[in-house]
C-alpha cells in the first residue's frame, strides 16, 4: 500500500470539509425564490422570518435536500468502493453492476405491483416498504454475483455479467410498467430519474441512522478489505474470515444502496468516479484513509450536482441522474484509456 504523509490527508479532509460546508449553503440559498442570506440564517437558527412561505422554502425543501444529497454522496461513494475492493475491478460499482437495478426491481415490484392487487393510493415515498423492497432487490443481485464470482475467475466476466443482470431486470421493469396504473407509473418514472427533492423530514429522519450506521460498519470492515487487496491467501493467513468479510460487506452495500436507490432513486457513476478520485489525490489504497475521503467527496460532488440541477434563476428543475452521469461519463473513459495505455506498456 502506497504511503501517503499524514499531514496530507489532515489538510485534504479540512479542505473537503470547508468546500463541503460552502456547497452545503449554496444549496440552500440557491433556488426559483429568492430568499436573503440573513433570513436564511435567521431560520436556521431558529428565529422568526417576516414571510412564512420563505420558512417552509428552507426547513421543508431546501433543507432535506441538502441532508439528501450529503447523505447520498456519502452512502454510494463508500458502497462503489467497496465493490471496487471486493471484484477487484476499477469499473465496478453499483449502477454498473445493476445492483441499483435490483433495487430500482424491488420499488416496481412494491409500488406498480400494487395495482395487480386493486391496491391504489399509497404514498409512494412514505411507506417504510418501498426501503424494505429496495434493499432486498439490491442483495439478491449482489447475492447472484457473488455466487458467479466464486466460479469464475475473471472478474471481467463477472461484470459483464453484472452489465448483462442489470439489462435483464430493465426488461422486467418495463413489462411491469406496461401493465401498471398511470398514477404509479408516473411515480416510478420521475423516481427512476433520481430526485432528491422529494424526499421529506420524516424520511429523512429514518434514511439518517441507516447511513451513517452503514459507513460506520464499513470504516470497521476497512482492515479486512485492506487485507483482500492483498489476496485471499495473505488475508486468510492474517486470520480474515473470507466468507464473512464478504458476507458483511455484501449486506453493508445493500443496505446503503437500497435505502438511498428507495428515496433519492438510482443515481449512477458516483460509486465509480468517486473512489478512484480518493485515491488519485491520497496516492493511498489503505481504506481507512479512503473511506472518509470518499465520504467528503461524494457529499461535494452530489451537492455540486444538485446546485447544477436547479438552474439557478429558472423554476424547472433537471434530473439528479443526468448530472452525475455527465461527470461521471468522461471520467469512466478516461480510466478506461489509462487502464489500456498501461496494458500496451507492458
Amino acid at each position: 500500500m502506497n504511503q501517503t504523509k499524514p499531514n496530507k490527508i489532515k489538510l485534504l479532509v479540512l479542505l473537503l470539509i470547508l468546500s463541503a460546508t460552502l456547497f452545503f449553503g449554496l444549496d440552500l440559498f440557491l433556488g426559483s425564490v429568492d430568499i436573503p442570506l440573513k433570513n436564511i440564517l435567521s431560520i436556521l437558527s431558529g428565529s422568526s422570518v417576516g414571510k412564512e412561505s420563505w420558512r417552509i422554502i428552507v426547513l421543508d425543501a431546501r433543507l432535506p435536500k441538502a441532508i439528501a444529497a450529503i447523505l447520498c454522496g456519502g452512502a454510494l461513494s463508500v458502497c462503489g468502493l467497496q465493490m471496487q475492493t471486493l471484484f477487484r475491478n476499477p469499473l465496478a460499482g453499483p449502477y454498473i453492476l445493476g445492483i441499483s437495478s435490483g433495487a430500482g426491481l424491488g420499488v416496481a415490484i412494491f409500488i406498480m405491483g400494487l395495482s395487480f392487487l386493486g391496491i391504489s393510493n399509497i404514498g409512494f415515498s412514505a411507506n417504510s416498504g418501498i426501503i424494505i423492497s429496495s434493499i432486498l432487490g439490491s442483495f439478491g443481485v449482489l447475492a447472484i454475483l457473488l455466487s458467479i464470482i466464486n466460479r469464475l475467475k475473471d472478474i471481467m466476466t463477472v461484470l459483464i455479467l453484472g452489465i448483462m443482470i442489470g439489462s435483464v431486470i430493465t426488461a422486467i421493469i418495463g413489462i411491469i410498467q406496461y401493465f401498471s396504473q398511470d398514477a404509479q407509473l408516473k411515480s416510478f418514472i420521475m423516481w427512476t430519474m433520481g430526485d432528491l427533492s422529494s424526499i421529506t423530514n420524516s424520511e429523512l429522519t429514518l434514511l439518517t441512522p441507516i447511513v451513517i450506521i452503514g459507513l460506520a460498519f464499513s470504516f470497521i470492515a476497512s482492515k479486512n478489505l485492506n487485507a483482500y487487496l492483498l489476496g485471499e491467501s495473505y488475508a486468510k493467513s492474517l486470520g480474515v474470515n473470507i466468507k464473512r468479510s464478504r458476507i458483511i460487506i455484501i449486506l453493508i452495500t445493500s443496505v446503503l444502496t437500497g435505502s438511498i436507490t428507495a428515496y433519492c432513486g438510482p443515481i449512477g457513476f458516483v460509486g465509480i468516479v468517486i473512489p478512484h478520485l480518493a485515491r488519485m489525490i491520497s496516492n493511498s489504497s489503505d481504506h481507512r484513509i479512503l473511506i472518509p475521503l470518499s465520504i467528503l467527496l461524494g457529499i461535494n460532488v452530489l451537492l455540486i450536482s444538485d446546485i447544477i440541477s436547479q438552474l439557478p434563476g429558472l423554476e424547472q428543475n433537471l434530473p439528479i441522474n443526468s448530472i452525475t452521469s455527465l461527470i461521471g461519463i468522461p471520467f469512466i473513459i478516461w480510466i478506461i484509456l489509462k487502464n489500456k495505455k498501461i496494458k500496451n506498456l507492458n
